[in-house]
């Protein structure tokens, strides 16, 4: 004869509010801020479909996608960093090569170049390195964004003088030296078409 089979039990659970605290054993709770680390979403306030600055990073990729799937702009260029310092011309396709903080060389980006896209429902735009972006811009008053960049993006980074060595005596009495740091700098060039090109950028959807 078959045995019984006993009814599963049911447990009740009560709800608790996540919380970066009260989450942490299990992950991070990622909530709306103005800035952050690798993956974070951002809150952007009253970002109109206009702009006139234009920005890339040397060193990293970027993804953005807004949340909810509002639509968003990105103005954009490509990518125009250098391999090494310019030639002796002075000039490429036009353009005279300049020298960001970050120490790397590029071309400002040229005008005639520069497309906007529209970026509508649950979808992320990932930009090379090196990509030029202006945005995101938006019709809403807030959206907030989903970002994901390496953690090295718009964080400081050394340039080191190699004129200027620290000493460091080892202890078998033999000595090695170390570049001095002089300056901290970031992963973040602007163009300004406002001031160099006498340009403005607004959008038509």
């Amino acid at each position: 004869m078959e045995a019984k089979r006993e009814k599963p039990r049911v447990l009740t659970l009560r709800a608790v509010e996540a919380t970066p605290e009260s989450f942490a054993p299990f992950g991070q709770v990622i909530a709306a801020s103005p800035d952050g680390d690798k993956f974070y979403i951002m809150r952007l306030e009253s970002k109109p479909l206009k702009f006139s600055t234009i920005t890339h990073h040397a060193g990293v990729t970027q993804c953005l996608g807004s949340i909810g799937g509002h639509d968003w702009y990105l103005g954009v260029a490509k990518p125009s960093i250098l391999d090494g310092a310019p030639d002796q011309s002075g000039q490429h396709d036009g353009r005279s090569p300049m020298q960001s903080r970050a120490g790397h060389y590029y071309l400002p980006p040229d005008p005639a170049e520069v497309c906007v896209f529209r970026v509508s429902g649950p979808k992320f735009l990932e930009l090379h390195t090196g990509t030029w972006h202006a945005g995101p811009l938006f019709k809403a008053d807030v959206v907030d964004f989903y970002n994901l960049e390496l953690s090295d993006t718009n964080v400081s980074a050394m340039l080191f003088n190699h004129s200027l060595l620290r000493i460091v005596l080892l202890e078998d009495n033999s000595c090695m030296t170390a570049s001095t740091p002089l300056v901290t700098v970031v992963d973040r060039t602007t163009h300004s078409f406002k001031k160099h090109d006498g340009v403005t950028f607004v959008i038509e959807d």
